[in-house]
């Protein structure tokens, strides 16, 4: 197993050296609105070669969904197309017949992959090259820094949080979208030459894998407790309120597809929970509640605090969030101090091997899997038989909460280390 002590970083660029990148070598390809350029496209696709670089542009701030309002692919002998999903959803199996027999390039796959595959269009093999950069040892991994690092060139920057359900996109929005698939098969061959040469590419393969294959996440429960603001409340009744209120907004974002905080700002939400407003004239009276598009819902805002009202005691929240597994760490001293001490050990052993192997420590191991296997994943740490018996168990408890294999071969050596029991006197 290979030992990396500093990271290989491609042809290591000089900084300042980078040349600007203002337009696609080709010129700003037109966005296919057709059924009929997808599938022309599709054709040119399968008669490049090697992998497809992939992106995707979404409306996240602006709308409700996660669905992509653009699409960008590149591949070589093919040159860059960019796709508008929205008139031709219907009209994507060709294109889907080609790509998803490819390799796909993407920089931060996982933000990009359930967009497209409500679409239909799903990779059959995965290069992320941000996550490639995490592991190959990068301090900088956005893509813009990464392709100055690797391969000498400036990205022009600045569209990314636009609302790109906006029709038609702008000239400027467009040559930004070309941009960001120009130079991604070129960042890929880097990426995978460091990885290569510091015997990571194996770890990495497994890491692409997990995401390509990855499950959406369930919603997490009490997603009204996130509102910002809501720390300052102090009575159920408001949470409660809080709660209420912000449900209602969540279905009508989720029914005009427009962002929750466009319909009903989080600040609007504790201020009304606070005033407890009986009226429209007093809820009306509130800050943001009295603007135009807010008074349009001002009975459903009402019923929503009425609702609330209404509760009985035992139905109310409460005041702190209930969670599951382990408490949050700074109260772990108090309640266990044995695991408490026991997480330390960890973290610091998780430490030296992010250290020795250059890389993340959040990339070694979740987090959130090292505190629960500190907390209760194996009850009877003391009561182990062996060294050899904790090892197995830190195993098994590790693959059961989804670390992959090379994640379980580097951690949990070290794991059994810190975590086994000094030996009694």
């Amino acid at each position: 197993m290979p030992v990396v002590e500093e990271p290989i970083e491609g042809r290591n660029v000089g900084e300042n050296t980078a040349e600007p990148l203002l337009a696609p070598r080709d010129g700003v390809p037109p966005v296919l609105v057709t059924a009929d350029a997808v599938a022309a496209a599709a054709a040119r696709l399968a008669a490049g070669t090697g992998p497809l670089a992939v992106d995707a542009e979404r409306a996240s701030g602006f709308r409700y969904s996660a669905r992509a309002y653009l699409i960008q692919l590149r591949r070589a002998g093919a040159g860059s197309f960019l796709i508008d999903p929205i008139p031709v959803t219907d009209a994507l199996q060709p294109l889907a017949a080609v790509i998803n027999e490819l390799e796909w390039v993407l920089h931060s796959a996982d933000q990009d992959l359930p967009g497209l595959a409500e679409l239909g269009l799903r990779p059959a093999r995965l290069f992320d090259t941000e996550l490639g950069g995490r592991l190959a040892g990068f301090e900088r991994v956005g893509l813009a820094a990464m392709v100055e690092k690797l391969l000498g060139r400036a990205l022009r920057k600045g569209h990314g949080a636009a609302d790109w359900s906006t029709r038609p996109l702008p000239d400027e929005w467009l040559n930004y979208a070309a941009l960001d698939v120009e130079l991604l098969l070129e960042l890929r061959a880097e990426v995978a030459a460091s990885l290569e040469a510091q015997g990571k590419t194996e770890w990495a393969a497994q890491e692409f894998e997990h995401i390509r294959l990855a499950e959406p996440p369930a919603p997490k429960a009490d997603r009204w407790r996130r509102t910002s603001g809501i720390h300052t409340l102090r009575k159920t009744r408001q949470l409660a309120v809080v709660r209420e209120l912000w449900l209602a907004r969540d279905t009508l974002a989720r029914a005009r597809d427009v962002a929750p905080a466009r319909i009903l700002p989080d600040a609007a939400i504790v201020s009304a929970a606070t005033a407890d407003p009986r009226t429209i004239a007093q809820l009306r009276a509130l800050p943001v509640f009295g603007g135009p598009r807010q008074r349009r819902y001002s009975r459903e805002w009402l019923a929503a605090v009425d609702r609330a009202r209404a509760l009985r005691d035992d139905e109310l929240p409460s005041l702190t969030q209930p969670f599951e597994g382990p408490p949050p760490v700074n109260r772990w001293e108090r309640r266990d101090p044995v695991a408490a001490a026991r997480l330390t050990k960890a973290r610091a052993a998780m430490g030296e091997l992010s250290a020795k192997y250059a890389i993340p420590v959040e990339n070694l191991l979740a987090p959130d899997l090292v505190r629960r296997l500190c907390w209760d994943g194996l009850p009877s740490y003391d009561r182990v038989g062996s060294t050899g018996e904790l090892s197995a168990a830190i195993s098994a408890f590790l693959d059961a909460g989804g670390a992959r294999p090379w994640q379980r071969d580097l951690a949990v050596p070290v794991l059994t280390g810190a975590l086994t029991p000094p030996p009694a006197d």
